[in-house]
């Protein structure tokens, strides 16, 4: 599942859980089915910060240097 639909899918799920009256065991399906919709998204997230790199130029040459999220 790529990242767009993993998102909408939990969107739909707060959703559902915020707005129906759920028995617990449903309750608790759509729980841990977001729980894992948030992995799996927070996991894309990660990868594709791992892949962005910042251009930048030194000396007149250009180099590419990972990404370093200044909130760390």
């Amino acid at each position: 599942m790529n990242y767009e639909k993993a998102m909408k899918r939990l969107e739909d799920v707060i959703e559902q859980l915020e707005n129906k009256e759920l028995s617990l065991d449903d309750s608790l399906k759509l729980f841990q089915e977001g729980i894992d919709l948030y992995r799996l998204c927070n996991a894309k997230l990660n990868e594709a910060e791992e892949k962005i790199q910042m251009i930048v130029e030194e000396d007149g040459v250009i180099k590419s240097i990972p990404f370093i999220d200044g909130e760390e």
